[in-house]
């Protein structure tokens, strides 16, 4: 059996998550990294050659580490046991109903996860908000965990800046990697955990730490932006449809 010197598991084998640990996997030979997920249909195509998304590069990269040191399953409680990392990258839907119904975003399934989180680890773990949250989320997770559990956990904030169609060269060049956490002792140490992982192919300048506040408001600009300038270029086109003018 491979001598592995980190173990790390993501909830959720999604566009975020399926794609991110492919690619630490690659770059991290002596780490091992496996993604859970509830359905058991979108586990069995990842274990296939028919991928459940399409990305550039990614199948490719699947391949070679699949079965190595990067393993799908959906054995939720054996990967959250073994690992010393907890990525979370679970649904965030639109609230359907209630207070903030079609604005604000639906976090049961984060909760969810945390509470099984707590209920079924064996000691200490760092859980990675890799989810799009609003503001004090993992705040709000932490307490979570502390109330469901006797052990110590450090929940940082991990945002993804991926685009479809580029995400593995977003992964594998990004312009930048935020990690945030607690500013304290406990907190920092994870903090540096986590940004060594992504040092391993990242240039240091580039992998940017802060506070968790920091950190979940930064994603969250950076869609405020992106939505900003596509209701300015959609404004203008109606202007020059208008004008006439090209």
């Amino acid at each position: 059996m491979a001598e592995f010197t980190t173990r790390i598991c993501c909830l959720g084998a999604g566009y975020v998550g399926g794609p991110t640990m492919t690619v630490i996997a690659k770059m991290c030979p002596d780490v091992k990294v496996t993604v859970c997920d509830l359905s058991e249909r979108r586990i069995a195509a990842w274990n296939s050659k028919n991928l459940p998304i399409y990305e550039p590069g990614l199948q490719e990269i699947v391949e070679a580490v699949r079965g190595k040191n990067l393993f799908f399953t959906t054995d939720i409680d054996a990967a959250v046991k073994e690992s010393d990392i907890i990525f979370v990258s679970v649904n965030t839907p639109t609230k359907k109903a209630g207070i903030g119904a079609g604005q604000a975003a639906d976090l049961q399934y984060w909760e969810l996860a945390g509470r099984h989180i707590a209920s079924i680890a064996e000691g200490p773990k760092i859980i990675v908000e890799k989810s799009t949250v609003p503001v004090k989320t993992a705040a709000a997770m932490a307490r979570v965990l502390e109330s469901n559990s006797a052990h110590a956990f450090q929940v940082l904030s991990n945002p993804e800046f991926l685009a479809e169609g580029t995400a593995i060269d977003d992964l594998l060049k990004p312009d930048r990697v935020l990690v945030g956490g607690e500013q304290t002792p406990e907190g920092i140490a994870a903090i540096e955990k986590l940004a060594n992982i992504y040092r391993r192919w990242v240039p240091t300048e580039r992998v940017l730490t802060t506070n968790l506040w920091s950190a979940e408001l930064s994603k969250l600009t950076a869609n405020a932006f992106l939505a900003q300038r596509i209701s300015s270029i959609n404004s203008i086109s109606a202007l020059c449809e208008a004008t006439g003018a090209d």
